[in-house]
């Protein structure tokens, strides 16, 4: 019999277990969420305030996806997990408790059920002490980072019993339903992330007090040059809570033998965090930690290391070449040797212990803490050879399989058969990549580029499919993307039978249009050139949309103005779920002009759920542009327009190409292009009504003069024109001409120049 996951049960309803639950709603799975009963007549309380803060918090993609969790209490609803496919506990970390939950739980479950365990600190032999066999064969421990919405990092423990279809079953819910990355663990103390994320933090923080180094200083030197987030370690410590210090770091240390070089620096019994914790100077939750607000001011402090006082925070630089700035002979190149060489020295001699390949574990540090690169990626980009024997001369240890990898070339290698990796027993295994895994890069890598400029390129993503890549900055949209756009639309059809629009960018498929561009011909007054960079964008994805070939566009992350429009020209979208999309050109004083507004009103026109009457199209489109909101997910888009209900979302980051390649394939079969598109618009006579939203959004204290005189454009584009009335409909590319009319217009007002200069400067709105 098939196995799969169509209902799950969440037992625990904190911010770990209600974040669990949420997710699993956002993929679209029914859950029940249970806690403890509580005291008062509504027994299923706490349950839902777990549901109520993920509500809050955002835990959703969609509200709408909250009414898929169902709450209730362990005390009287834990016979309904007898319809999960997969239990997840997350309650209090007592392996006692844990284990009378368990037995609870297998005498309910049906048979094959999974039984998971949210846990970091208490070992899978720990948790199953006692259970019977079938429990066992049916147990894993799946280890979230929260929120579980956001951080992508799931680690995985098998137990020796476990069946490995169970394994499966849970890798393949996690990877596809929850959108993770799944990575396997040995049964080890804090796995992989935490035991070696708690170890750089102890390094970090302790060399730089032992160093003499400043805050500042150490977060500059221990941030960027590693690739690590911007908080630094003190800045991170704040953001954790140094009261976690004592629990996390203790218990890990408690769990380690007195030989794991780990207690070379115990974070627990350094005076300055006994001192702060023991003071309530825990952090960001405390309002004060290594860093704070000056009391009564926004002014930033420091902590002075030394006396432990407050003092004015100071700008502070590093070297970015990790390379020579370990070289330097200055506090900051001591301590960034100090900092990479243990880091690198206690990774390389436990990986054996906590995982099967280096791949593994760089792979949780980049997921779970943030990391630009893992710690095996960062020795083979400073040089294994020279970490090695700088050790060596030092007269410290050189763990073997950092030997290994100095001797024989680094940790990672290319070869004429694809990408490959070590072991952690120092021998070299074929990279693995997850059934449904389109890496991109890997494509790059084995070139050539069909075609490309400095902006853009096309790739051949095989079985007949290409992939237009954007790759300026954010990925605005420039001269150079637009000149592959309309290339693309009339090249590949020739050699291809599919398009899809992707990029690997973590942040953004594309922040629109260019605004240096437009900043530099507003003030040069050249308008004729900017009529002409709208007529272009116009051409090229008007182009895109009557190609010969279906083309799929594959967005992750920011996907606004210009990255919006090109979008709305695709035959399909394959959104990743973090998809954050929006036509915000309002925000700049103008309307979308790469016939975005034409392309919104084509697909309300066509929604049997817009506004009734001869104004539902128009009032459904002007109300989202004049919004200028960005959705908060690709979920969230769909009510807007901006996904259509056939549209398809990608959960896991890792598989947003691949899916997007099966769908441009399926639409290939006998495709099509498209004809000119053509929608009824009640004509100019309706203006007025579309006026007066933004009207009532003034005098509610939401819109500002200027976004009075650019809806009202945006109104004048959204009726359809003087051509337009109930009886005539208008075609995609008389709206074009309207969008162009009135950015025309918009570009020469001051009030527009000034909102683009102030959006480019300082990366926020004008209200003017």
């Amino acid at each position: 019999m098939e196995r799969a996951v169509r209902k799950v049960a969440v037992i625990g309803a904190g911010s770990m277990g209600s974040g669990i639950a949420a997710q699993f709603a956002n993929g679209g799975v029914p859950v029940l969420l249970l806690d403890v009963a509580g005291p008062g007549e509504d027994r299923a309380a706490p349950a839902r305030a777990g549901l109520e803060r993920q509500l809050k918090a955002q835990g959703f993609m969609a509200p709408s996806a909250a009414t898929l969790v169902e709450v209730g209490c362990i005390e009287d609803d834990l016979a309904a997990v007898a319809n999960a496919d997969w239990i997840v506990e997350a309650v209090v970390e007592d392996p006692a408790v844990k284990r009378r939950l368990f037995a609870r739980l297998d005498a309910l479950r049906k048979p094959g059920a999974a039984v998971s365990s949210n846990t970091s600190t208490i070992p899978l032999a720990q948790l199953t002490d006692g259970a019977s066999e079938a429990f066992r064969r049916d147990f894993v421990i799946t280890h979230f980072f929260n929120p579980p919405r956001h951080m992508r990092l799931m680690e995985l423990v098998t137990g020796p019993d476990t069946a490995p279809e169970t394994a499966a079953l849970v890798r393949d819910a996690a990877e596809t339903v929850l959108g993770k990355t799944v990575v396997d663990c040995r049964d080890t103390p804090a796995f992989i992330a935490n035991r070696l994320g708690c170890h750089w933090m102890s390094v970090a923080a302790i060399e730089a007090l032992r160093h003499g180094l400043t805050v500042e200083q150490a977060d500059a030197v221990a941030g960027a040059p590693f690739g690590v987030p911007r908080t630094g370690i003190f800045g991170l410590l704040d953001l954790v809570g140094i009261d976690l210090v004592p629990l996390v770091w203790g218990s890990l240390l408690g769990a380690l033998p007195g030989g794991d070089a780990h207690h070379r620096h115990d974070l627990t019994a350094e005076p300055l965090i006994r001192r702060l914790i023991a003071e309530g100077r825990i952090g960001r939750k405390a309002k004060g930690g290594f860093y704070r607000l000056a009391p009564g001011s926004k002014a930033r402090e420091a902590l002075d290391l030394a006396t432990g006082e407050y003092r004015p925070q100071a700008d502070a630089a590093a070297n970015r070449d990790l390379a020579a700035l370990i070289r330097q002979e200055d506090a900051a190149g001591r301590y960034a040797w100090a900092v990479l060489s243990n880091s690198i020295a206690y990774t390389a001699a436990v990986a054996g212990e906590i995982a099967d390949d280096v791949a593994a574990i760089d792979t949780a540090m980049r997921l779970g803490y943030g990391w630009a690169e893992g710690p095996f990626a960062l020795a083979d980009r400073v040089g294994c050879a020279a970490i090695a024997d700088r050790l060596a001369a030092e007269g410290r240890d050189v763990p073997p399989l950092l030997a290994a990898a100095a001797a024989q070339g680094g940790f990672y290698r290319r070869t004429d058969t694809g990408r490959e990796t070590r072991t952690t027993a120092g021998a070299w295994t074929p990279a693995r990549r997850p059934q449904g895994v389109l890496d991109l890069a890997e494509v790059k890598e084995h070139g050539p580029r069909f075609a490309g400029n400095g902006s853009a390129s096309v790739w051949d993503l095989g079985d007949g499919v290409a992939c237009l890549e954007f790759h300026t900055k954010m990925n605005a949209i420039d001269h150079g993307i637009l000149a592959m756009v309309a290339e693309a639309a009339e090249r590949v059809p020739a050699e291809f039978r599919a398009l899809v629009l992707y990029n690997d960018n973590p942040r953004a498929f594309s922040a629109g249009a260019n605004l240096g561009y437009f900043v530099e011909r507003l003030e040069a007054e050249d308008f004729t050139a900017l009529e002409r960079f709208v007529a272009d964008g116009q051409a090229a994805f008007r182009a895109l949309k009557h190609a010969a070939i279906p083309v799929v566009g594959a967005p992750a992350g920011l996907a606004v103005g210009g990255g919006c429009e090109v979008l709305l020209h695709c035959d399909a979208i394959q959104a990743h779920a973090e998809t954050y999309i929006g036509l915000v050109e309002l925000k700049v004083g103008i309307v979308p002009g790469w016939r975005g507004t034409a392309e919104l009103l084509l697909r309300w026109g066509r929604r049997t759920d817009r506004p009734a009457g001869p104004m539902g199209a128009a009032q459904a489109a002007f109300e989202t542009i004049a919004g200028a909101r960005i959705t908060g997910s690709a979920l969230e888009a769909r009510t807007l327009g901006y996904l259509r209900p056939e549209d398809g979302i990608t959960m896991g980051r890792d598989r947003l190409l691949g899916d997007a390649k099966a769908n441009a394939i399926a639409l290939a079969e006998g495709y099509r292009a498209p004809g000119v598109g053509v929608v009824v618009l009640p004509g100019l006579a309706e203006r007025e009504n579309l006026r007066a939203i933004v009207q009532g959004w003034r005098q509610g204290g939401r819109a500002s003069p200027h976004d009075e005189l650019v809806a009202d454009w945006l109104a004048g584009v959204c009726c359809g024109g003087p051509e337009a009335g109930p009886q005539t409909p208008i075609d995609e590319d008389a709206l074009a001409a309207l969008e162009r009319e009135a950015l025309s217009a918009l570009v020469r007002e001051p009030a527009t120049r000034a909102r683009i200069r102030h959006m480019l400067d300082v990366g926020k709105p004008l209200r003017n």
